[in-house]
């Protein structure tokens, strides 16, 4: 043993230690590792001596005996050695081989103390020095144990903490960490760990007032996010190179890798709890036994008894608390791990692998599966601790009764077998619960992603409907398993009462003899088994939870991700070339026989500006998403020489100011920064936002125009000062001037030099292109510079030609203007009374159950009605991800926990009550001991509420922005990889991480803390009443009822943690409660409909719209956005609204549907006053093609028809009609042909289209076009307005567009500038006045147009 001690010691003090800088100090754990060490060798050393004296020992075998303690005594000597070179040297942890023989040492330890109190025992309580001498060393042995699992030998001072931290963190993740309280855990001392004292300055700064965030501590780092997504990262590319893929498999070696050294220290404290736990059992039938006999034993015996009974509580108690707090830590170190590895999965998801993970469902994963993991590695230890306990109770019935355990074995064998046909089924319920919640998620994420358009259209019931049907099948599933599990709660609580039956009925009938010690010993021990048995319920729910969420989140791991060598880099020495695609074939499904992009062959030389055009579907915007490896690559070379930048059709904004937006994570620069705003023509909006450019943007930039969220995405583009630009369709967005000054300055000026890809519908800025590529069926149909195409006379004539046309027009109007006796009659009362509690537990579960569900249920539809009825400013002030969180979390703990939690704090506290009752009876003077005990528990209590409320209200808070952060970066995936900024994107969300965490670290740690006070404190009144108990003279107390109470005793300690436990997590539970109560009682919209204000079945007829002295603004602090706008829209004419981007135009169409509501002044439509109207009366009757095209996850039927209320032939009629027929008609389902999420299979002109057809369908006097053809080419435009004059011809059109061709025609253009009308006539008059508004867009137009069609006449 020395031998071997020394031999290992030596070499991996250099192997298993880690070193650490020169300025740290010793820790504590290294002083009391000293002095213990040196106890146990003068222990060691005094039992030989004790020996060699011929002291009287425990057992019959000398020699084997002395030669164990010189054994001893030279390991300790060659430990002490071995220590006292390891701390002259700077190691971080002690070596692995010391920290084992200390663990071993302390089994050896315990074993000895076993033995000597057994000896004790059977000599009357006499103690000797060698008894003494083993308490003593077993005391040493515990810190040791203690200092073995901690590990650290010294403390650095912070500039050495900073330096390990650093290599983790860096950009804008390392600013963030500054100015944080530094970690008070990773400061801890051993007894602050033990009694979790470390948290007192936080209780102090939560007493004086209410916690803010930045005054929580950091989290340890080994906790911290960054450090465990690296762990986690290493792991599952290990994982994988063993499995050569990855599958389920890896990502639970992953995981596994992860926490198994956190879980076995977890473990070993467990073990220790089990087995303290099952002292006081064991010592009930020898307390009784003393009692019983008092006058013939030394009250040395007694006392020395409670000493037991103490010593093995406090034991209990610390290594609960620890193993508690280890297992909420693990889950902290899991939930961070999983959360980063879903983020950066997400990131990196290729488009097929999003179609069947839509965003809905990934928020889930991260949201609830990840909770769930997490939840399960608190339950883990109970798994396996189960046969532990069970071992020990029949160990403990074996020593009480005999044979008669084996009847208590094989019950309680068959109470387990119960399990597994319950297991089964609760796991199929819940991957039903999971499937339909995920379901009800997409579809809410949907609708609140979609929600303008869905109350434009109306459709505020159909959906509200759909997810209540959605939600309706997910109830339905939760009440099967709640009804599983009160049946559960039935067998399991019934279980210790039937193991009990059981046995005492096999020893009747073997003729054992019950004695009152050895019955009351049974009862102890049964009641202690019943604690494992009680929570094997929620272990199977929470166990067949963990395993269908661990399998969805290994199942979303496994996506297939973005192809890394579609496209290939090329450094700029190597190449002349910019882009050059060889052969390209690629596909969005690459199963699809027919590719995306095919024959593709490209050379794009550095600084040429190339132009993209065809017409909609044609695969303009899939070039680009090839360009920068978004789509699959079949065959060929795409390769790459430079940086790059990238534009998408629809703008991707995020949250925070518009600064932010277009720095883009890149250094300030004032002059580049002054130099992009002006060339993307933001001057002057920044004058108009009341902070400039630190203006705060909606979510998904939802309070700004759609031209301002253009030209913002364009300006973070040009920041970047990439060498290669990738612009999908810029110009579609703004008007004719800030489309000209964004061509000239931006694209011609600063960006001169640069390679530049613009797809464009606007065939005037395709003659300033070198080269021009026409995109047809995924083809490059034609390419050449425009007078080249021009002269090949294929094809390219047909937009040129729809675009001379409408330049034409332009210039036309411009011309033109109990006791042993009777045990079985006892015995019968027992199961009787038994039977009668077990189904009154059934009843009071099934109860519970259906009383926490229709809770649920009831204030999910409240939640549900206040929310989609809340006005557009909710929304637009609200984040999506914090909306979730409510329908998702939040909802989730109302579903399944908020009963059960309420229903476990008041029986635990009946049960405390009942403890109480019978302590008190048995001697009424404890009573007088809980007076105090229980002042100072609702002391420590209300000390604890303020701190523990706060952090569980900002760990509340912190949740969301994870969410939302998470859902922004989902959305403009291809932008970020594009910028190549997932490192930066990657790094927020650690951040956002961290702090989640600290705020749930310090909750979870301040619940341990009052726990372990609490725990001491019963310790305290139970050893109190032994000692009471032993110290009254013989005959006052019956021994029988005394041991009843020692029995109920026992388990004050946990009942006492218990009541405060429950009632703690039900309070922190409950704000789960208060968070979706508050969108309970959201400011509602105008009512739907006013039955004493209904407009008449037939109206509008006419469709005249009068505006009066209308002001508009979005919030009581902005200013106006709409000032005093007097003017009459006649009926049945078409209405051109023109104007410079952000003059008002979207919002007079916000105020015409009510969006917003008018601050002064009213709307009439063929006189009757919107305002006093329901809302659905008004949005009903009223049709929009809005300027963001929706599609919902669905058909295509579905998506032209949401209501249902056409039939087929009307539904191919309108599909004819806006350019669509023929391409569904191609598809497989045809009408029943699927849309994605977002209608991401569909481009963003069809899209369009789809909205046009809706239109067409709902045929009503009013039409509002806003924006309608901005996505689709000359031609298609053509065509569409054709068909809306030709199928509106007798209603009203209003049309808002920046193409001025399709508002020249109009009946009368109103033209806003700031808010006010400028100019209202029709276009022949306002083209008269060479001074007019109206006048100078037109000329604007056709100056930007008039080489092109000079260009156009000369060729033709």
């Amino acid at each position: 043993m020395a031998y071997a001690v020394h031999m290992f010691t030596t070499k991996a003090t250099e192997k298993d230690a880690e070193m650490y800088p020169d300025n740290a100090r010793l820790s504590l754990c290294s002083k009391v590792s000293i002095v213990s060490s040196t106890l146990l060798l003068s222990v060691h050393l005094t039992s030989l001596c004790l020996l060699v004296k011929g002291n009287k020992i425990s057992c019959d075998h000398y020699v084997p005996a002395l030669a164990a303690e010189i054994l001893q005594v030279i390991s300790w000597i060659i430990t002490i050695i071995v220590l006292c070179r390891t701390l002259t040297k700077n190691y971080l942890i002690f070596p692995g081989i010391l920290r084992f023989w200390w663990v071993c040492s302390f089994l050896i330890t315990a074993c000895h103390v076993a033995v000597a109190f057994n000896f004790v025992m059977d000599n009357h309580g006499q103690l000797r020095i060698q008894e003494y001498a083993d308490f003593l060393g077993f005391f040493a042995s515990v810190s040791l144990l203690v200092i073995s699992i901690q590990g650290k030998m010294k403390i650095a001072h912070d500039s050495a903490r900073s330096n390990l931290t650093e290599p983790l963190l860096n950009g804008e993740t390392g600013k963030k960490f500054k100015g944080k309280v530094e970690s008070l855990y990773s400061k801890a001392t051993l007894l602050d760990l033990v009694t979790f004292s470390w948290l007192n300055p936080l209780f102090v700064i939560g007493k004086k007032k209410p916690l803010e965030q930045d005054e929580i501590p950091e989290v340890d780092v080994k906790d911290s996010a960054a450090f465990l997504s690296q762990c986690f990262n290493e792991n599952l590319k290990q994982a994988k190179e063993e499995e050569g893929i990855t599958n389920s498999t890896s990502v639970y070696k992953a995981i596994f890798q992860l926490a198994w050294k956190k879980a076995a220290v977890n473990a070993l404290f467990a073990v220790i709890s089990a087995f303290a736990s099952y002292v006081g059992p064991y010592l009930i039938n020898d307390f009784v036994v003393f009692l019983s006999e008092k006058k013939h034993s030394s009250l040395k015996t007694g006392y020395l008894l409670a000493l037991g009974f103490l010593g093995a509580k406090v034991v209990e108690t610390i290594a609960q608390r620890q193993w508690i707090f280890g297992a909420r830590q693990l889950g902290l170190r899991l939930r961070a791990a999983m959360i980063s590895q879903i983020y950066q999965k997400g990131l990196m998801l290729s488009c097929q692998a999003r179609q069947s993970h839509t965003s809905g469902e990934i928020m889930n994963y991260m949201s609830v599966d990840v909770q769930r993991i997490s939840d399960f590695v608190w339950y883990v230890n109970t798994l396996w601790m189960l046969p532990v306990q069970i071992s020990l109770a029949i160990y403990v019935l074996h020593t009480s009764l005999g044979l008669g355990s084996l009847a208590g074995l094989a019950a309680t064998l068959v109470v387990m077998s119960c399990n597994i046909p319950l297991t089964r089924t609760q796991k199929k319920y819940q991957s039903k619960i999971m499937d339909a919640k995920d379901a009800r998620m997409k579809a809410t994420s949907e609708i609140l992603r979609n929600m303008k358009s869905i109350k434009l259209q109306a459709w505020d019931n159909q959906f509200r409907h759909k997810l209540e049907s959605l939600r309706n099948i997910e109830s339905s599933w939760i009440w099967k398993s709640l009804r599983l599990g009160a049946v559960g709660a039935f067998i399991f609580w019934g279980s210790p009462t039937f193991i009990s039956i059981i046995t005492f009925g096999a020893c009747l009938l073997m003729g054992i003899p019950l004695t009152a010690g050895s019955v009351l010993s049974a009862l102890a021990t049964f009641r202690m088994l019943q604690d494992p048995i009680f929570s094997l319920p929620d272990l199977l729910n929470v166990v067949a939870q963990a395993k269908v969420s661990a399998d969805r989140v290994s199942s979303y791991l496994q996506g297939e991700e973005i192809q890394q060598d579609a496209v290939k880099f090329v450094s700029k020495d190597k190449t002349p070339y910019a882009i050059d695609i060889e052969g390209g074939k690629l596909s969005w499904d690459p199963n699809s026989e027919t590719p995306t992009l095919d024959n593709i062959n490209l050379q794009v030389t550095r600084g040429m500006k190339v132009a993209i055009c065809g017409t909609v579907g044609s695969g303009k915007s899939s070039l680009l998403s090839g360009l920068i490896g978004e789509i699959p690559k079949i065959s060929g070379t795409v390769k790459i020489s430079g940086s790059k930048a990238y534009v998408p059709q629809t703008p991707w904004i995020l949250t925070g100011n518009i600064k932010e937006n277009i720095l883009f994570g890149s250094p300030y620069d004032a002059a580049k920064y002054d130099r992009t705003v002006k060339a993307c023509a933001l001057l002057k909006d920044f004058e108009l936002f009341p902070q400039g450019d630190l203006t705060e943007i909606g979510e998904r930039g939802i309070n700004m125009s759609g031209g301002q969220k253009q030209r913002i995405q364009i300006a973070r583009a040009v920041y970047q000062d990439a060498d290669i630009y990738l612009l999908d369709d810029p110009f579609s967005a703004v008007d004719a001037h800030t489309g000209t000054q964004l061509f000239q300055e931006c694209l011609m000026e600063v960006l001169g030099d640069k390679t530049i890809f613009y797809v464009t519908h606007q065939v005037e800025f395709l003659p300033a292109a070198d080269l021009i590529l026409v995109m047809q069926d995924g083809k490059i149909s034609e390419a050449g510079t425009f007078k080249e195409l021009l002269k090949q006379n294929i094809g390219f004539e047909v937009l040129v030609g729809a675009h001379s046309q409408a330049l034409d027009s332009v210039l036309k109007v411009e011309g033109d203007a109990a006791p042993v006796a009777e045990m079985d009659y006892v015995l019968l009362v027992y199961a009787i009374l038994s039977i009668i509690s077990s189904i009154c537990v059934l009843v009071r579960a099934s109860v519970l159950a259906y009383a926490g569900l229709s809770t649920a249920q009831k204030l999910f539809e409240n939640m549900l009605h206040s929310v989609l009825r809340a006005p557009m400013s909710f929304f637009d002030s609200t984040p999506t991800g914090r909306i979730l969180n409510r329908a998702s979390s939040d909802q989730s703990v109302l579903d399944l926990e908020m009963a059960q939690r309420l229903g476990w704090a008041a029986f635990s506290m009946i049960q405390l009550l009942g403890t109480i009752a019978v302590m008190s009876q048995v001697a009424w003077e404890v009573f007088l001991i809980f007076i105090p005990v229980t002042a100072i528990c609702i002391w420590y209590k209300q000390y604890y509420i303020p701190t523990a409320r706060e952090l569980a209200r900002l760990s509340e808070i912190q949740k969301a922005p994870i969410l939302h952060h998470f859902g922004e970066s989902l959305s403009g995936a291809a932008t970020i990889r594009a910028f190549d900024q997932k490192d930066r994107f990657i790094n927020a969300n650690l951040v956002l991480v961290d702090g989640f965490s600290r705020p749930w670290f310090h909750n979870v740690s301040a619940m341990e803390w009052l726990s372990f006070r609490l725990n001491q404190l019963s310790n305290f009144v139970f050893a109190f009443s032994l000692v009471l108990l032993v110290s009254l003279p013989d005959g006052i107390i019956n021994p029988s009822i005394a041991g009843l109470a020692v029995t109920y005793g026992i388990n004050l300690n946990v009942l006492q943690a218990s009541v405060i436990w429950n009632i703690c997590n039900a309070e922190n539970k409950m704000i789960s409660v208060e968070r979706v109560l508050q969108y309970t009682e959201l400011n509602s919209e105008a009512p739907m409909i006013i039955d004493d204000c209904r407009p008449p079945n037939n109206w509008p007829t006419t469709g005249t719209i009068t505006f009066q002295n209308l002001q508009i603004r979005y919030a009581e602090h902005l200013p106006s956005v709409l000032k005093k706008i007097t003017c009459t829209l006649p009926g049945m004419k078409k209405i051109g609204v023109v104007g410079r981007t952000g003059s008002g135009k979207s919002t007079l169409i916000q105020a015409l549907f009510r969006i917003v509501e008018p601050k002064e002044g009213s709307i009439i439509i063929d006189d009757v006053d919107i305002c006093k109207i329901g809302l659905h009366d008004l949005r009903s009757r009223l049709s929009i093609i809005p300027q963001d095209p929706t599609m919902f996850d669905g058909t295509v039927r579905i998506n032209l028809d949401p209501l249902q209320q056409h039939s087929d032939n009307d539904i191919w009629e309108a599909l004819d009609k806006c350019q669509l027929g023929d391409l569904v008609r191609a598809k497989e389902g045809r009408l029943e042909s699927t849309v994605v999420e977002n209608g991401e299979n569909w481009s963003v002109g069809q899209r369009q289209l789809f909205c046009l057809g809706r239109a067409l369908l709902k045929h009503s006097s009013v039409l509002v076009l806003d924006e309608a053809t901005a996505s689709v080419d000359s031609a298609t435009d053509g065509v569409i307005q054709k068909i809306i004059n030709q199928e509106f011809q007798e209603r009203t059109i209003v049309t808002i567009a920046h193409r001025i061709h399709t508002v020249v025609d109009s009946d009368l253009v109103l033209v806003l500038s700031d808010g006010r009308i400028a100019e209202y006539d029709s276009p022949s008059k306002l083209l008269e006045r060479e001074d007019s508004f109206f006048s100078r867009l037109v000329r604007e137009y056709s100056t930007r147009s008039q080489t092109f069609n000079n260009t156009a006449k000369l060729e033709g």
